[in-house]
């Protein structure tokens, strides 16, 4: 497997003006097959922490596939002072990687960064990770994340004929990006968790593990009232018809959505800030829709200092419910910042005000990914990357109680692998995730947060013990902790994951939903570890994938498939074009 395509797209594009790639890709039928392994067990009573708690009051419900879930919480009268708080994603590689230490190259999408060509885009150069040992590092612990922006983002390079950035390929976000058909959790309990072990389609020697955990979904109208300030970038480098134009589009979908309860306020940044709205209520649509649609672009970026008006604004409107920011941009905030570090403590101090943040990048040429990410991990928000309507839609309408209202806070997941089971072990994507395993109680680590409705899910890729294939012991034990959305008291859940009844088990439908958006994200990074994957193999996978529920992957493998015709017409062009020496 090629590590990367190296035609440029100067070249492709030039070339394909002689000939057209060919589109499409002809449908597979998927092999009737047994029906899948899945493992589901009770949870662990769910406590809080810290000491030492009265007996617990324990709670019945039916989670997941109709297993009893118990979920116990303890009272506690006098809750203990909040602690600091110190970010998870801390690690002197990732700071380095966005560049954020501070000094020479300490901006964003300075030293470490990743960018390309001609383009101004710039990526988290982030390794990814390879295998571990239960010997050697039992625990695998990484904070829950549910964002988006990679797959869109990734989608919209190679739809436009482009070869992607490696470094913009988040694994777990192309699994998160997917929609799965999971039971909902009961109505007791945070969380629904569904665990499945299953041959691994890339390499017939492992397995693969898939880790799902999901939320209650919450109806637009059940919601509690909205504070939203709209935080909009109009500086000259969202000029371009997918970024203000789109942008303003994209938010008139939300404002429809708006109920008289609601509150919207609009901050702009240019090369000033500038109030345009203050908490305009639901009922006032025209008058909201009037503001947004005569927004023009001017001037430079002052994005902190719109940061801070904003947040102000958020915090004087406060409501007894969702209080959120809504950053738009591309991310070019190249005026005005003294510190990227002081800019994120200011985000950071601001949501123990109950104010958070989530991101919508927008454009293309000019996207600073890395930073936009940032951003949103210290804001208790999600990053999402928006291209067109119908992703606008989906984030800011289907997904609206997804994305604004938090069901768990510093959500954190860890697996303890058994070393009589397994071998080794590789957890797929989360690498700007990943915690030490001591992060994992230590309640002054921030976790991910997760919205309502949403869907956590993660994939592990095993290799068994070869004399441990025929017992039942558990693979590993799964531990879920995080705090409720208004409380600083974490509880905890856990559940043992068994081994498939055979090492040939076929993958569920969400798992192989799963499998195929992580196959595609380790071909599309060069993987070392993606064996028997290619296009072909791909597309394979793809083509069992419902188009109805989950078009996007079925639009991205079309895509890579047109490319790589692209890439070979263009090759064969250039060598027929050879003049004889």
């Amino acid at each position: 497997m090629s590590r990367y395509w190296p035609a440029t797209v100067a070249t492709l594009l030039a070339l394909s003006a002689c000939s057209q790639p060919k589109s499409g890709t002809p449908a597979i039928t998927p092999t009737a097959t047994t029906p899948p392994v899945t493992t589901t067990q009770p949870l662990v009573d769910e406590v809080e922490t810290p000491p030492p708690p009265p007996p617990p009051e324990q709670h019945e419900a039916t989670g997941a596939a109709g297993t009893v879930i118990h979920e116990s919480v303890t009272v506690v009268e006098n809750e203990p002072e909040p602690v600091k708080k110190e970010s998870a994603f801390e690690s002197n590689s990732w700071t380095t990687a966005v560049g954020l230490s501070g000094g020479a190259g300490g901006t964003y999408g300075g030293r470490g960064a990743s960018t390309r060509g001609g383009s101004a885009e710039s990526y988290a150069n982030v390794a990814p990770s390879g295998y571990l040992t239960p010997e050697a590092s039992p625990m695998s612990t990484f904070a829950a994340d549910v964002d988006t922006a990679s797959f869109r983002n990734v989608l919209r390079q190679l739809t436009a004929g482009r070869t992607p950035n490696v470094h913009s390929v988040r694994l777990e976000e192309f699994v998160n990006a997917m929609r799965y058909d999971l039971e909902a959790p009961g109505p007791r309990t945070t969380f629904a968790i569904d665990t499945e072990v299953a041959a691994c389609p890339w390499n017939d020697a492992h397995e693969l593990v898939r880790i799902a955990v999901r939320t209650r979904e919450i109806e637009t109208a059940k919601l509690p009232p909205c504070n939203l300030v709209f935080l909009i970038d109009i500086s000259g480098s969202m000029s371009s018809a997918g970024k203000l134009p789109l942008l303003k589009r994209a938010f008139g979908l939300l404002i429809d959505q708006l109920r008289p309860q609601d509150h919207v306020s609009i901050v702009t940044y240019a090369s000033g800030v500038k109030i345009v709205l203050d908490s305009a209520n639901g009922s006032e649509r025209t008058r909201i829709h009037d503001a947004l649609a005569a927004l023009q672009t001017r001037g430079g970026t002052n994005g902190q200092g719109g940061i801070q008006a904003a947040y102000e604004l958020a915090v004087k409107n406060t409501v007894p419910g969702i209080n959120r920011v809504l950053l738009a941009t591309d991310g070019d905030f190249n005026v005005g910042i003294r510190s990227a570090d002081e800019l994120e403590s200011f985000i950071s101090e601001k949501k123990k005000l109950g104010v958070f943040l989530s991101v919508l990048g927008f454009g293309t040429g000019n996207l600073k990914d890395d930073r936009l990410e940032r951003l949103a991990n210290r804001g208790d928000g999600t990053y999402s990357y928006i291209d067109d309507l119908q992703t606008a839609r989906r984030v800011l309408v289907e997904q609206f109680g997804a994305s604004m209202m938090t069901i768990a806070k510093d959500v954190k997941l860890q697996t303890e692998w058994n070393q009589k089971q397994v071998a080794r072990f590789r957890l797929l994507g989360y690498e700007n995730r990943a915690l030490a395993t001591k992060d994992f109680t230590d309640d002054a680590k921030d976790g991910g947060e997760v919205g309502a409705g949403h869907t956590v899910t993660a994939l592990y890729e095993i290799e068994r013990v070869a004399s441990a294939a025929a017992t039942n012991e558990p693979l590993a034990t799964l531990r879920i902790r995080y705090k409720p959305p208004q409380g600083d008291t974490s509880r905890e859940v856990s559940e043992q994951i068994l081994p498939a009844k055979s090492a040939t088990a076929p993958l569920s439908r969400n798992g192989h939903v799963a499998a195929t958006a992580a196959a595609i994200a380790l071909h599309l990074r060069g993987d070392d570890h993606g064996g028997t994957i290619t296009e072909a193999s791909l597309t394979k996978m793809a083509a069992a994938v419902s188009r109805a529920q989950n078009p996007e992957l079925r639009a991205m493998a079309d895509a890579m498939v047109a490319l790589q015709k692209l890439k070979a017409e263009a090759a064969a062009a250039s060598k027929g074009g050879e003049q004889p020496r």
